[in-house]
This record gives structure tokens, C-alpha cells and sequence, in this order.
């Protein structure tokens, strides 16, 4: 595709070199003078919010040159003429968008709805498009005149400070994604994959056997982001692609993140590393369960208690005592409101309560140092190595080696420590099984991708860990949650405080039979409290 008209850049101001030297001029003083043109030859300018009659006089000026695909005209009724003329100007000449019929909803103040129709066409084919929008007209600052407050998305909803509307040759062959189990995984039936199928199809497209359509898409700034199709005008031919997916778990995945906001969970099968779900319920569109980086909170207690194991700092029966507090290089540490101290508390009962205090007063027993995490993490995890190869972009964890205060902080999952749930899916199924399998969404061999390699945990270890969280599900901290579920259960619940922030993030893992689940709830409280539910029904479909 066409990479949209060129701009000029003059004075730090983008301005559209269309309709001859006069428009590029008046553009720029447009945009400096910050209202949308010059002032009322002399008059005193209006101030104060625009009237209702103002209001209908503008946007009705602006649709109808937008209508006659007049783009200096319709810049000119806007606060910023010079970004809005590119804009308008590729509506017509880059996305082939004519025949455009605008019919405004009732105002609400400053605020217009409307809708568009229109068609656009290419190659000898057309087809119509409709969608609806809103501007808002605004006083322009120093002009004093009626305009419309120029966003992006007053062209079309889909549209950010950047991007583009452009109609072509797909840049890539269309997929269709299908599942482990041959379903058809499509964005419209599973919402929260669409970022994903996008990014597939972007690295996949043209080895999955496809053919190129003609589409009207949206084209971003970033380099590695790919176009979002609006509307097919020429069908290709999709190449199928396979991935890990399951239909039924992606299914009350994205179920699962519905009941709370910011939420995002993964789910993995241990004995293949394949990942079975991961879905986002987040106002930002972002791929937090693969992408995330924050703070596990005591979900990190996994790879600490596998740390103090396998250095022989004591074991699952061994002694892990649980006062009030802990203090470590001057910083003193506690644990949740209302836990009762256990001075002659086991490594387990430590574990499955989740008592900070147990934790830290081990990190500094002999042979630990401030790499010891770390290298348990890289080397018995495969954390923290940026070498995972899923397919799709993703994050691998991060557990730096810190000495001071934050080496106690990291051992409970706050300090510098940074996860996500595809991350702690993972670090569970590598807890249970004791073999490291780097999760995939798609088959190695597609691209002939090499998965990252760790050593795994000693059976002792990995038999431990699991029967540590089996009691974690069943009589400590992630009881309610996981309350119900059958079969062979294990879990461990986690909060992690973030600056800023007057509620904790809740993080969750857990296990049930051969499938592994992670999910973090932003501001979501205490780990069984949002991420715990989410988790538990991914496993209920899935395990």
C-alpha cells in the first residue's frame, strides 16, 4: 500500500502541500495562530463557550466541504488545519473514499454525532462503507472563531494521532487462524485475539499459503504495527495458519476477563508448553498477557521457594519461621493485614499463607548471594533471557541481581522484579512438571523458530513446589477461588503494590490437571479476589 501524502515540515508545523502555495501558506499561519485562520479583520474576538447556533453553523460548513471532498475548505473550520487537510485530503486521494453523505445527530452542547456514507473504490470494484463519529466545536484561542476541535478521529473512529486511511493491495495475505482442535479462531467471535490474529497475520501471511485482497485499512506510525482492515473490497485467498489455541479455553478466557476491568489471563498445557488461552480485557488494547511488565507479587514466591530448596536453605517441611516483621538492610518488611506470626511455621505453611516475613528472613542464609534469583530464574525458569520465541511478540520476565533492600523486595515479587501472566503460566507449569518448556502459539517449524532452553528443577524440587501449592489451593490462601474445581488443583495467590496506586494489582497461577493459568487484574486487590476467579474458570473449561 501507499504510504499516504507527504507533509512539510515548517517552523515544527506539518503542512500539507495541496491546492498551490496559498493553501500550504495559510495553513501555517493557521496552525501557529492556533485557531483555525486569522482573527475578524480587527474586530474584538468572541470568547467564551460557542453557541448553539454556532455550533449547527460550523459542523454543518464542515460536512458539506467534506461532502465535495473540498479538504482545504473543511481543514480551514477546524483548530489545527494543517493535520486535518492531510487527513482529509488522503480520505479521498489515498483511502479512494467519494460519494460522501454526512447526517448529523442532535447536538449535545458542543458535541455533533453523525453519521457517514459513503463508497470507495479501486480497481474497478466499489462497495459502500458507514460508520458513525462525533466532533466537538470549540472557541479557537486566538482567532476567537467557531471550529471544530480536530481529532483523528473525527474522520473515522478507528483513527489515532498518526495513522492513516489508505486503500490497496493487502500488505500481507489474509489468515484464517484455526485452532488445536480445527475451530476457526476470527476476531469477531473472540474479541480479545484480535491484536494477536493481526500480528499473525503481519508475520505469517505470506507462509501460511494466502493471497492478497484489496482492503481499506488503517495505517499506523509504528513500524511494527500492522494495518487495521476496515473493509474488504477484493477477497483474497487466506492461507490457514495453526496455532496452539483451543477454541473452549480461549472461550472462557475471554469470558473470564469480562468481570473485571484491566484484567488479562494466559493459559498454557505444562507437558507441551503450548499456549491453550490468553486474553485481555483492557481500555488501552494492549497485550498485557504477553507484554506486561509489572510487579508478580507473591506469585514470585514459586521461584523463591524453589531457590531456597534447591540451595538447601531448608525445604517443604523444613523451617521457614513467620514473625511480624523482617528487616532487611534497614528496611522493614510485612505481611498482610491480619496474618497471625508462626515462628515454628514449615517452608509450606509459610507458602501457602503467603507470609512475607518467612521469606525474607531466608534470602540471606548461606550459599545465597544477589544473583541467586536470578539464576534461578534464567536457569531453571528460562526467565529473563529475552530469547522466548512464541510467535508473536512477548516479554520474557525480568529478575535483575540487586543487592540493598531490593534483593528482599525482589524475593516476594515487588522490587524490580517484572512479570506477566504469560510469564507465571510458565514459571507453574515448569513448578509442576519440573521441565521447562518455552510456551509457542504457533508450531516451531512454521519458521523454523528455536525455543529458549533452561534446565528445569530436580523432581525433589518440582514434587515440593506442587504439593506446596496443591495446599495453597486447598487450605490456604486460594481456597475460595479455587473452590470446586476437580481433579489434581494447585495454586499460589499474589498482590502487588504499585506507586501510585491506593489498591494492590491481584495476581493469581494455579494449575488443574495438565493445563496451567496466570491472570493479573489491575487495582483488583487481593490475588483470590479478581485474578483468583478469572483463573478458575479457565481451569474449570480447561483442566
Amino acid at each position: 500500500m501507499g504510504r499516504g501524502v507527504k507533509v512539510a515540515v515548517i517552523g515544527g508545523v506539518c503542512a500539507v502541500m495541496v491546492g498551490g502555495a496559498g493553501y500550504g501558506a495559510y495553513n501555517v499561519v493557521s496552525a501557529l495562530d492556533g485557531g483555525g485562520g486569522s482573527g475578524s479583520s480587527g474586530s474584538e474576538a468572541k470568547s467564551g463557550p460557542p453557541s448553539a447556533d454556532e455550533v449547527g453553523e460550523t459542523s454543518e460548513k464542515f460536512f458539506a466541504a467534506w461532502e465535495k471532498g473540498d479538504a482545504t475548505t473543511a481543514a480551514s473550520y477546524t483548530n489545527n488545519a494543517s493535520i486535518a487537510g492531510t487527513l482529509l485530503t488522503a480520505y479521498g486521494e489515498d483511502a479512494h473514499i467519494g460519494g460522501v453523505e454526512i447526517t448529523p445527530g442532535t447536538a449535545a452542547g458542543t458535541s455533533v454525532p453523525f453519521t457517514v456514507k459513503a463508497k470507495v473504490s479501486y480497481g474497478g470494484t466499489t462497495k459502500p462503507l458507514s460508520y458513525k463519529s462525533t466532533l466537538t466545536v470549540v472557541r479557537g484561542e486566538t482567532s476567537g472563531r467557531a471550529l471544530v476541535d480536530w481529532e483523528p478521529s473525527v474522520v473515522h473512529p478507528a483513527l489515532k494521532d498518526g495513522d492513516s486511511l489508505v486503500t490497496a493491495e493487502s500488505a500481507t495475505p489474509q489468515i484464517q487462524a484455526v485452532g488445536r482442535d480445527g475451530a476457526v479462531l476470527s476476531k469477531e467471535k473472540y474479541p480479545s485475539l484480535g491484536p494477536i490474529l493481526a500480528k499473525l497475520r503481519e508475520k505469517y501471511g505470506d507462509k501460511a499459503g494466502g493471497t492478497p485482497g484489496i482492503e481499506l485499512a488503517v495505517r499506523h506510525t509504528a513500524a511494527d504495527a500492522p494495518d487495521t482492515p476496515l473493509l474488504t473490497l477484493t477477497e483474497g485467498k487466506p492461507g490457514k495458519l495453526r496455532t496452539t489455541l483451543s477454541a473452549s479455553v480461549q472461550a472462557a478466557a475471554e469470558k473470564a476477563v469480562k468481570r473485571y476491568g484491566e484484567s488479562s489471563v494466559v493459559a498454557v498445557k505444562p507437558s507441551t508448553g503450548e499456549v491453550l488461552a490468553v486474553a485481555n480485557n483492557r481500555t488501552d488494547g494492549f497485550n498485557a498477557a504477553f507484554q506486561g511488565t509489572v510487579a508478580p507479587g507473591s506469585t514470585m514466591k514459586i521461584i523463591t521457594a524453589a531457590m531456597l530448596i534447591d540451595n538447601g536453605v531448608t525445604s517443604m517441611n523444613g523451617p521457614a519461621p513467620c514473625p511480624d516483621t523482617a528487616t532487611w538492610q534497614s528496611q522493614t518488611f510485612k505481611n498482610l493485614t491480619g496474618m497471625k506470626p508462626n515462628e515454628s511455621a514449615t517452608l509450606a505453611n509459610t507458602f501457602m499463607r503467603s507470609c512475607n516475613t518467612g521469606f525474607i528472613k531466608l534470602i540471606d542464609e548461606k550459599p545465597l548471594t544477589d544473583s541467586s534469583l536470578t539464576e534461578e530464574a534464567q536457569e531453571r525458569f528460562g526467565l529473563g533471557q529475552d530469547n522466548w520465541q512464541t510467535g508473536v511478540t512477548s516479554f520474557d520476565g525480568r529478575v535483575p541481581a540487586v543487592s540493598g533492600p531490593d534483593r528482599a523486595a525482589n524475593a516476594i515479587g515487588q522490587g524490580q522484579v517484572q512479570m506477566n501472566p504469560l510469564n507465571m503460566a510458565s514459571v507453574t507449569a515448569t513448578a509442576i512438571t519440573g521441565e521447562f518448556r518455552q510456551p509457542y502459539l504457533v508450531p516451531f517449524d512454521l519458521d523454523d523458530r528455536e525455543p529458549a532452553t533452561a534446565k528445569g528443577l530436580p523432581q525433589g524440587t518440582a514434587s515440593q513446589l506442587k504439593q506446596m501449592m496443591r495446599l495453597t489451593a486447598t487450605q490456604g490462601t486460594a481456597v475460595n477461588a479455587m473452590s470446586g474445581l476437580g481433579g489434581d488443583i494447585g495454586a499460589k495467590t499474589g498482590s502487588a503494590e504499585v506507586d501510585g496506586q491506593a489498591v494492590s494489582n491481584s495476581w493469581f497461577t494455579g494449575f488443574r490437571n495438565d493445563v496451567a493459568a496466570a491472570a493479573m487484574t489491575e487495582e483488583g486487590g487481593h490475588g483470590g479476589d479478581a485474578a483468583g476467579p478469572i483463573v478458575a474458570d479457565v481451569l474449570r473449561v480447561g483442566g
